[in-house]
């Protein structure tokens, strides 16, 4: 068992409260986008994240979310961060590189400054099936922020 897990491999603490949250959003398909956000702000409010400890960042895409991470991991201010985003298929490959450099951008800055980073960028082959999975994404992202924050600090906590 991990430090800070529970006997049935659930964490002890979901705890938001003094936490600071980044949050990254893509304008592409904005009106998916922001049902995504307003789902993963509700779970962080669950959570006890303050609306005040959430900053927003706005991009043009999906590609330009990693630069935006980058920056805000690089002041070293947030506590996980989260990026939010939809891209659904097209007729040309273009849909394959947009999901897959996105991805492994979020991914390089988790890796890179060890922070957790939360993917809720959404990659559907349709409106319809994005339309479906915003609510759900938008919690999970929050959830996940919030659970690998904790315990990252515990980790930090101990190699101190």
């Amino acid at each position: 068992m991990g430090v800070g897990d529970k006997a049935g491999g659930y964490p002890d603490f979901m705890n938001g409260k003094d936490m600071d949250i980044g949050i990254v959003m893509s304008r592409f398909n904005r009106e998916i986008s922001e049902a995504i956000l307003a789902s993963c702000k509700a779970a962080l409010g669950e959570l006890g994240v303050l609306e005040d400890h959430c900053n927003l960042e706005t991009v043009p895409g999906a590609l330009e979310i990693p630069v935006m991470l980058d920056a805000m991991a690089r002041i070293g201010q947030f506590d996980a961060l989260i990026a939010i985003g939809s891209v659904i298929r097209g007729e040309t490959y273009h849909f394959e590189l947009v999901c897959n450099e996105s991805a492994r951008g979020i991914s390089e800055i988790a890796l890179t400054y060890g922070i957790p980073v939360a993917n809720a960028v959404l990659t559907t082959e349709n409106r319809k099936q994005a339309e479906a999975r915003t609510c759900d994404k938008g919690r999970d992202a929050a959830y996940v922020a919030i659970e690998m924050a904790s315990r990252l600090k515990v980790y930090k906590e101990l190699a101190e």
